[in-house]
């Protein structure tokens, strides 16, 4: 069963990131692309460039069938990916913002910046202990509290204003959902490991908000 996931992931690993990248890359292009839509394709492919560095070394673990090689790199990768997700909510922010232009943005966009201020730090610390097989998860959950909460202030954006544009309106339903699948991940998946086939839907989040800045 075990040989059979890996199989799986990384076909899924792999779909996903050719997938993400197309994606971006029709964001990016088009005789007249909106402001909106353009930001949209530089958020989906920092996405696409943070995702590889962890899942390019655990594809190859997979397909290895040892981690031990690749274990520096996989932690460093989740390190790079860790900032680099908390970069693409701060675009999707903007995103929005562009969108929507809400009452009173200025103040919240501090508030934006400032928590992902946080989390990128609480990110570079040591303690995190990246490239252990089980780093703690203590500091799983520390880093990752300003990262929720940006999450949710990204989400409440998209979900007060989404009258406004309704092509893009579900963002805060994506956005929702991919946090209920990778808080579970951050706090159990170190005693029950299967807990990391969420991590599955969770990206396929991402996927359904690129596909959905296309109409933009």
């Amino acid at each position: 069963m075990k040989r059979v996931f890996g199989k799986v992931e990384v076909v899924f690993n792999v779909v996903y990131l050719l997938t993400a990248a197309v994606l971006g890359v029709l964001l990016l292009i088009g005789p007249y692309p909106s402001k909106a839509r353009v930001l949209s394709g530089i958020m989906v492919l920092l996405l696409v460039v943070g995702d590889a560095f962890h899942l390019v070394p655990r594809i190859r673990s997979v397909i290895d069938g040892d981690d031990v090689p690749y274990r520096i790199a996989l932690g460093r990768g989740k390190q790079m990916t860790s900032v680099t997700m908390t970069l693409f909510y701060i675009l999707l922010w903007h995103v929005g913002l562009i969108l929507f232009t809400p009452i009173g943005y200025s103040g919240w966009t501090v508030l934006v910046y400032v928590l992902a201020l946080i989390r990128i730090i609480l990110c570079l610390m040591p303690g995190n202990q990246w490239t252990e097989r089980h780093p703690p998860t203590r500091w799983g959950i520390i880093r990752n509290v300003p990262f929720f909460v940006l999450g949710l202030m990204v989400a409440a954006l998209f979900f007060v204003c989404r009258e406004e544009a309704r092509q893009i309106g579900p963002v805060w339903l994506a956005v929702v959902l991919s946090f209920a699948f990778y808080l579970p991940v951050v706090v159990f998946s170190n005693r029950q490991p299967k807990i990391g086939m969420l991590m599955l839907p969770k990206t396929l989040m991402y996927v359904w908000i690129a596909s959905m800045c296309l109409a933009l």
